[in-house]
């Protein structure tokens, strides 16, 4: 493992290697053992898209494991202006001993990592979210005791987490459904992939798809950068939410996960984020203890 630019880079076993060292971090920081395995090393943050979340738990995590962390957005940089990504990966990797991008295209953080010489990691595309998914296998395992013999259902837009979810799941066995109206489906090729792999539906009937499953996720309807198709987009998906009555189609002990923001009374409702507050909240605080197991398997000597 040299970057994570996507899940379907990983084996299995990879995955289960940083959900391991998360759970170990996890434990340490808890019981106030130290663990500054990266003391020396500094991690460039490139942002050009804004984020809470994001930010917070790398720049927490890199001083953790006793590195530093630059916060680099677009207008601080030369990128920004215009110089070639391939330059600014050559450059960084003479300062820096790795680069953390949220970004808007996915060939450019294959491309940091195809010119650099340092590891990237991918702190979102348009195209996928692995470190939020490595947060959510983390947090589904702590919850659920196991990643075996269960089933997700996604609800809504087929975007960056629908694709980063349906890769993680089918890799760790886990059974995926996803209920998006005709049209927002996730990538095609992912889907196809998935039908070989693994258990995997597609359908725009929300009962169906949620019938049984263990846990159910959604996101925002419209992502950054959609923001002008909020309003259409708001008519498309208003049946697309995680609500009392989709609950009861799912199993009695089925959990909820949303990568947050949330907008309550859209995607899911608040009665229902409230009862699910603490795995919900769980799977945002493991967004720090994944992420610095990824830093960790990828920048420690």
């Amino acid at each position: 493992m040299k970057h994570l630019l996507k899940l379907s880079d990983l084996t299995p076993e990879e995955i289960v290697n940083l959900l391991d060292i998360a759970d170990q971090l996890k434990y340490e920081k808890k019981n106030g053992i130290p663990h500054k395995h990266l003391e020396g090393k500094s991690l460039g943050m490139i942002f050009e898209k804004s984020s809470t979340r994001t930010r917070v738990s790398f720049e927490v995590g890199m001083y953790e494991l006793g590195g530093n962390a630059l916060f680099l957005s677009s207008n601080d940089l030369q990128i920004g202006r215009g110089e070639p990504v391939e330059d600014t990966a050559r450059v960084l990797s003479r300062f820096l001993d790795g680069i953390m991008i949220r970004t808007f295209e996915q060939k450019e953080v294959e491309d940091l990592a195809k010119y650099g010489s340092i590891p990237v990691i991918n702190g979102l595309t348009d195209y996928c979210h692995p470190c939020q998914v490595l947060a959510d296998l983390m947090t589904i395992r702590e919850h659920k005791g196991t990643l075996k013999n269960l089933k997700m259902c996604f609800v809504g837009d087929g975007n960056n987490m629908a694709n980063s979810l349906m890769v993680g799941c089918i890799k760790m066995g886990i059974e995926f459904s996803i209920a998006c109206p005709s049209g927002y489906e996730p990538d095609a090729d992912l889907m196809k992939w998935a039908s070989e792999n693994g258990k995997f539906t597609c359908t725009p009937d929300l009962m169906l798809a949620a019938k049984d499953a263990d846990i159910l996720v959604t996101d925002v309807w419209a992502s950054m950068g959609q923001e002008e198709e909020a309003a259409m987009r708001k008519k498309i998906f208003a049946d697309y939410q995680i609500n009392s009555a989709l609950m009861s189609v799912a199993k009695p002990d089925a959990m909820v996960l949303h990568c947050l923001p949330a907008h309550r009374g859209e995607e899911i409702t608040a009665e229902v984020l409230e009862a699910h507050a603490d795995e919900i909240f769980d799977e945002a605080e493991n967004r720090l203890h994944a992420q610095k197991a990824v830093l960790l398997a990828l920048m420690k000597d």
